[in-house]
């Protein structure tokens, strides 16, 4: 079985390819996708003998082609559409950080039989269309975020929708769990990075921080499983074990648990034709660890939820451009262009900017993202 992997060199992409060579032997790596760094890559090729490699930073491909076998062949970007158009694998992890994701979403639900999402920002920007792509294509699509594998696992053996009364996607609180939000003001971009749980990139660090994270997998849930925003809501809890609460009508609650480790989503996710249970699985203790703690969510630590909950999602682009916002804002914060707290008073003031483009194809919603983009660099440098 052939599998493709975007973003090889991430952490997601790390945690593939070990998963795959640590159980899975029949599965072979096809095609592996990076973003810049070679280094990682070439250890990458030595190890798992890709057929196909493609670079997303092209400046570096002559680098690359020096430290690359004659035997396996590095793709362009034309390259690279013609070969998913026109080959099929079985698995493919899309774990490419940011929209430009979408730049290879169409053709690589063409090209394979299940989908392993990370890409957040690609299910939150093109959501509203997924059903009609789906329904075109004979694709699975298995949503790698541990709240919404969690509730994949759950709706797996369960289909009581109609009963369903709220589902709560936990937080773990982040760095600053306790913290005033307006008490921050003098955070390091290493200090928001500190994540107390999750060993994730830069930019889902920061967003664990101040709450946007949890705030875009609401939006995905809505759009992955149907489920309306009046159904899903958020707790806070420290310890990062469950994952997804189910509360039902008749008053029964379900939790879904398992450690924080993304291991546990990958493994399962490639795990789908294989039925292969390990020699040694970790448990959780509940005897040695009988405490779980869950709390609501304070408007003054983290003030992004209640902009958000106010927010008209009705029209997907307001969820277009509060994402966006976001990005944008987090890597003004990374550049030491604007302080923490500046964050969230960004993305409430140009999620409110004007732009009535369509967003009904795939092509539409990159489109929509450029032109935005263009938009928010005049208004940044505009209010400087």
């Amino acid at each position: 079985m052939k599998v493709n992997i975007f973003g090889s060199t991430g952490y997601i992409g790390k945690k593939s390819l070990q998963i795959i060579q640590n159980h899975f032997s029949d599965l072979k790596i096809n095609l592996l996708c990076a973003n810049r760094n070679i280094n990682i890559l070439q250890k990458q090729i030595k190890i798992y003998k890709p057929k196909y490699v493609y670079l997303f930073d092209q400046k570096k491909i002559k680098s690359l082609k020096k430290l690359v076998p004659k035997n396996i062949t590095l793709l362009n970007k034309e390259d690279l559409f013609i070969y998913l158009n026109n080959s099929k694998s079985d698995f493919t992890i899309l774990a490419v950080s940011g929209y430009k994701s979408l730049n290879y979403f169409e053709s690589i639900i063409k090209n394979t039989k299940y989908l392993g999402l990370v890409s957040k920002e690609c299910t939150v920007s093109a959501g509203h269309i997924f059903k009609k792509i789906i329904k075109s294509n004979k694709i699975k699509i298995f949503p790698l975020d541990s709240e919404h594998f969690a509730m994949n696992q759950f709706f797996e053996f369960s289909k009581k929708y109609f009963y369903l009364n709220k589902i709560y996607l936990t937080a773990s609180g982040g760095p600053f769990l306790n913290h005033n939000y307006n008490d921050l003001k003098n955070v390091t971009f290493n200090q928001a990075i500190n994540h107390p749980k999750w060993n994730m990139g830069y930019k889902n660090s920061i967003d664990s921080s101040t709450l946007v994270n949890k705030c875009l997998e609401l939006v995905e849930a809505h759009y992955l499983f149907g489920l309306p925003f009046d159904k899903l809501d958020i707790l806070i809890h420290p310890q990062a074990l469950v994952h997804s609460i189910f509360e039902f009508q008749n008053y029964v609650t379900n939790m879904v648990y398992f450690y924080h480790d993304m291991s546990i989503p990958i493994f399962n996710f490639f795990n789908q034709k294989y039925h292969y249970i390990p020699k040694k699985i970790a448990n959780y203790n509940f005897a040695k660890n009988n405490l779980l703690k869950f709390l609501q969510i304070k408007k003054n630590q983290y003030p992004i939820y209640d902009f958000f909950i106010k927010l008209d999602k009705s029209d997907p682009r307001n969820i277009i451009k509060f994402n966006i916002a976001n990005e944008f804002a987090v890597n003004l914060f990374k550049n030491k262009k604007i302080i923490y707290t500046d964050i969230i008073k960004i993305i409430r003031k140009i999620t409110f900017l004007d732009l009535y483009s369509s967003v009904n194809t795939i092509n539409e919603v990159i489109e929509y993202h450029y032109e935005f983009e263009q938009k928010l660099n005049s208004f940044y440098v505009n209010k400087k």
